[in-house]
């Protein structure tokens, strides 16, 4: 048997705010979630290659914990949250509730419009408080210390 020893790493702030774009409550407090489609929520992390780092963000459903969809980009923007949402809707049924962080990626217009648009319910995690998305964190946490910690990773394939 081979063990490996995962330490921690300094962690690299993703959620940047504008001041100016809307910000939502917090809907999932007390909430019982008792379906696959009701509750997705949505992050950004980094990953550390050679020479600098890239960023996935994935979306997950909070009953069922699967990931919904994924991507990995060289930028964290309101470009590479959307393929993932937009991703997430093409293949699954629509959720009620939409929880995120209170970045600027999530806040965006279009972003926001999009939720809207399908009559989805935005939720956004009070400032500061990871702990609001768990789902999420807890997927980050086993993929880094399960997989990407404990791999080199090169270069960003298209």
């Amino acid at each position: 048997m081979s063990l490996k020893a995962v330490l921690a790493v300094k962690q690299v702030n993703t959620t940047i705010p504008i001041k100016a774009h809307k910000k939502y409550s917090y809907k999932l407090q007390g909430l019982n979630i008792s379906h696959a489609n009701h509750v997705w929520s949505t992050d950004i992390t980094y990953i550390k290659i050679a020479g600098g780092m890239v960023y996935m963000a994935a979306i997950i459903d909070w009953h069922s914990k699967a990931v919904l969809s994924h991507r990995i980009s060289n930028t964290m923007d309101s470009q590479l949250v959307m393929s993932v949402l937009n991703d997430a809707l093409e293949k699954h049924p629509h959720p009620e509730i939409f929880n995120t962080d209170q970045g600027s990626q999530y806040t965006s217009e279009i972003h926001t419009k999009r939720l809207k648009d399908l009559g989805i319910t935005i939720s956004m995690d009070g400032k500061g408080r990871a702990t609001d998305n768990s789902c999420i964190e807890r997927f980050w946490r086993s993929a880094k210390c399960e997989r990407i910690y404990l791999n080199e990773y090169h270069l960003l394939v298209s």
